[in-house]
């Protein structure tokens, strides 16, 4: 028993040095230290002479030191030795490659191809070595051979890698869609690689190529995963009504599933595409049996009301709170209701109302916390920010973790910068920058970066606690004072970092009261400012949006998109800019 236990041991040792010798090998050979490496190398690869990572390393380091000779006789006495391992004629023909023996390199790989007929067993490898040296057409042709030869391999992944590594998008996308073909588990892989190709330019020629070999596909095969493939294409695109036609099909094969149609609309929703959200959440009222469906799909239709102004939108709440009633299941509804009272029609005390009444009948923390949350907003809206922050308080408290208690937490920073405790609101601020909601830590970011962009350095005024003050000013929606706030800060700090920032949300608070004179004056003096400025692509979409939108001219409006194509290529807007101008110009989109 004790020699056994005493082996083992041994055994356990032996493979614990081979792994750090072989790491120390590894960090040799990245650092370029070939000689070093090789002695490692060689020294593993003969208590392992199998091991065909050892052979590779060993191999490639008598080529880094020009050891061409003892490369080729190591794998001539292991070819010998090993004739059927077809794997060996790889190294030894790119060893001949290395030494620019093109016709003796090309007489091995094409053994190595060959041997495949005769043994399919070693394809893969052939393939992956192929692939390690960059041979990339030899690899897909070792692939095809070893799948055509056993039924059982399945390389139609690393084809389509190879391919894209080659550039060929159109095999590449064939490839991928291939293999979904034959596995739908394969799905979420290939949706995943696809996506660093795809991006949410619809001429793009990945997109293009992608979306007719799925047309295609559909055409020759149909299945749903086309569909549900076409559809996400046609997301990542932000052409939401192409994917709601996609979403519809599938729904008219299962009508009992309506969970990715409620997901698109939130998704156009939140790109403010309101004409799509509006039709994908009338289909779900339309089509659903369940109150809990309709009433989330409701709540999407009051937001799209409130965010589009539009007249009906009061009408629309009190018909939705007579037909689904004032409850538990309609909380959200009535926190969006109390939103619509304070922020746009300047009706605080009664928004409270409807609040402090909803409170008393909620019976989750998790809806407490949204009533606190929207009454902790009034609070502020109304000037009353210390009981705000004890609200906010409370949820962070009580929802540790949760988003919700991130959005107070977030509120908390705001209030505290709106109130000009800029160290706390930066202290909040700092833990919400690694939030996991994306949205919340984009907010933070933002925020935490106006502050230390613009705080005042040695007790000097910076224009901080003027700008801080005209943001609260335009949370409470006064509009005209937050415009006179600013102005202050065009006077008394001309030339500090904080002039473009404050004429950018000057600009936009004009919009707002549709002085689109006064917004573009502004805007153009946010270029001049700083040819280099953070705000200059915003500048110039902005300017693009109101030519196009409120003024109609539409020619204008093309100047500064195209500013954007060509002199802001890295801009956030050069999608939007880009569709645009050509709608603009005619052109088919």
């Amino acid at each position: 028993m004790k020699k056994i236990i005493f082996l083992f041991f041994l055994t356990i040792s032996s493979i614990s040095y081979s792994q750090s010798d072989y790491l120390l090998g590894e960090s040799y050979y990245r650092e370029g230290e070939y000689e070093k490496a090789t002695q490692i190398f060689k020294k593993l690869y003969n208590k392992s002479p199998f091991n065909t990572t050892y052979l590779s390393r060993l191999i490639s380091c008598y080529q880094e030191t020009e050891k061409f000779l003892e490369a080729e006789n190591l794998l001539k006495s292991k070819i010998k030795r090993n004739a059927h391992q077809g794997y060996l004629y790889v190294y030894l023909g790119y060893n001949y490659e290395r030494q620019q023996q093109k016709e003796l390199a090309k007489t091995n790989y094409d053994i190595a191809l060959n041997s495949i007929d005769k043994n399919a067993s070693y394809g893969g490898i052939i393939g992956r070595v192929f692939k390690d040296y960059n041979l990339l057409d030899n690899a897909i042709l070792a692939y095809k051979k070893t799948m055509a030869k056993n039924e059982n391999a399945n390389y139609s992944f690393q084809i389509a890698q190879i391919y894209g590594e080659k550039g060929d998008f159109k095999k590449m996308f064939e490839s991928y869609i291939d293999l979904v073909d034959k596995n739908i588990n394969y799905y979420n892989l290939v949706q995943r690689y696809t996506s660093r190709y795809i991006t949410d330019d619809a001429e793009n020629e990945a997109n293009v190529l992608f979306r007719k070999t799925l047309l295609r596909k559909s055409a020759s095969n149909p299945k749903d995963v086309w569909n549900v493939l076409l559809s996400w294409l046609f997301t990542q695109q932000k052409d939401y009504l192409k994917a709601f036609i996609q979403e519809k099909a599938l729904y008219q094969r299962n009508p009992e599933e309506l969970a990715a149609i409620f997901s698109l609309g939130k998704i156009a929703f939140e790109n403010a595409a309101y004409d799509a959200a509006q039709q994908v959440f009338d289909f779900i009222t339309n089509n659903s049996f369940l109150n809990e469906e309709k009433i989330d799909a409701n709540l999407y239709l009051s937001k799209i009301a409130v965010a589009t102004n539009n007249p009906e939108t009061e009408a629309l709440f009190q018909t939705l709170f007579k037909e689904f009633g004032k409850n538990t299941l309609t909380i959200k509804l009535q926190v969006e209701y109390a939103d619509f009272l304070t922020f746009q029609k300047n009706q605080p005390e009664k928004a409270k109302q409807v609040l402090e009444e909803a409170l008393r009948f909620s019976r989750s923390k998790f809806d407490k916390a949204r009533i606190k949350l929207k009454l902790g907003d009034i609070l502020v809206f109304t000037g009353k920010y210390n009981k705000a922050l004890i609200y906010f308080s409370q949820i962070q408290t009580q929802l540790k973790g949760d988003e919700l208690a991130q959005k107070a937490r977030f509120k908390v920073a705001q209030t505290s910068y709106f109130k000009g405790d800029f160290t706390w609101a930066k202290a909040q601020l700092k833990v919400l920058k690694g939030s996991t909601t994306q949205l919340i830590a984009n907010d933070a970011v933002e925020l935490f970066l106006i502050i230390t962009d613009n705080e005042p350095v040695d007790s000097i005024p910076s224009g901080l606690i003027q700008y801080s003050k005209a943001e609260l000013l335009a949370f409470q929606n006064k509009t005209q004072e937050a415009i006179d706030t600013l102005n202050i800060i065009h006077q008394k700090f001309k030339g500090q970092p904080i002039e473009d920032e404050a004429l950018f949300k000057q600009a936009k608070l004009y919009i707002k009261q549709k002085e689109f004179t006064k917004a573009i004056a502004n805007f153009q003096k946010v270029i001049a400012l700083n040819s280099e400025g953070i705000l200059i692509d915003d500048a110039h979409y902005e300017l693009a949006e109101l030519y196009n939108n409120h003024l109609n001219n539409p020619e204008k409006a093309s100047e500064y998109y195209q500013k954007i194509i060509f002199d802001y290529p890295s801009s956030i807007y050069l999608v939007e800019a880009r569709k645009k101008y050509r709608k603009i110009r005619g052109d088919t989109i």
